[in-house]
């Protein structure tokens, strides 16, 4: 159920793993301990973002600082949306270079976040949305708040309100209609019950697991470990992973049908 695998088949529905890391990034600035030194191309990992792709179309979530270099490795040629979980600089920083995909289709791309998400990309990305000069061109983008539940391209998508300390984010899961299902739920220790409600029976679920031991804004290891005992889903891949997680060490301690994702994974339902 992973490799490396391309857009072409009619109708799959796949989850790429565009970045798997932490905020900082693995190898992290300045430090030589074994994994960021570590040859294994599983502890590179860039900031957190997934592209679902069902049939030929793309949606995104997150654009982080690294989105660019995400989009070549992954050799994606469209983005139709984006959805936002939250407006940390690890989340978003890449959103000019959408710039590129608009020229690909013609057309803007519909952006999608809470009211404050929304009201937070005005203002960091205030010359997207005030006349500039030409230049490079910039991105157009259209915003759009999310509702409770939406569809686009085809997949049915429930917005969930999770916590990451005392900060709402955003959680997504996503459903074929009469198919599979998957939930991304990134920068977390607090899943609220009227989330955990909507979180039965996932094929795949993709959560946040930032260190080993617990953290003030995001779930330790073993406590996501737990979570995901609680949901069972079919299938577990953990990211926003920090350098204190060696790939192979890490996946042979973990119970069966989880592991750690990694940038570049390709998870087909």
């Amino acid at each position: 159920m992973t490799g490396e695998e391309t857009l072409s088949e009619p109708r799959a529905f796949r989850i790429r793993i565009l970045g798997s890391g932490t905020s900082h990034g693995v190898p992290m600035i300045g430090c030589t301990c074994a994994v960021c030194t570590s040859t294994n191309p599983k502890n590179r990992r860039t900031r957190p973002s997934i592209a679902v792709e069902y049939g030929s179309s793309v949606l995104v979530v997150d654009t982080g600082p690294e989105f660019r270099l995400q989009a070549l490795a992954a050799g994606l040629s469209r983005v139709d949306a984006v959805l936002i979980t939250h407006t940390h600089a690890d989340h978003i920083f890449g959103m000019d270079d959408l710039r590129r995909f608009n020229d690909l289709a013609h057309a803007s791309i519909p952006v999608y976040g809470s009211a404050s998400t929304l009201e937070d990309i005005r203002r960091i990305f205030d010359y997207i949305f005030k006349p500039t000069q030409a230049g490079g061109g910039k991105p157009r983008i259209t915003l759009h708040e999310l509702p409770s539940t939406l569809e686009l391209c085809g997949l049915e998508i429930t917005v969930l309100e999770v916590l990451h300390g005392r900060l709402p984010v955003q959680a997504f899961r996503f459903d074929v209609p009469s198919g599979p299902s998957a939930a991304y739920i990134t920068d977390v220790n607090t899943i609220p019950e009227a989330a955990m409600s909507h979180l039965g029976g996932l094929d795949l679920l993709i959560l946040d697991a930032v260190r080993f031991e617990p953290h003030s804004t995001h779930f330790g290891l073993w406590q996501a470990v737990e979570v995901a005992g609680l949901l069972k889903p079919a299938m577990v891949r953990f990211t926003h992973l920090s350098h204190h997680f060696d790939h192979e060490e890490v996946n042979g301690r973990l119970p069966q049908g989880m592991s750690l994702a990694f940038d570049g994974e390709v998870l087909t339902l």
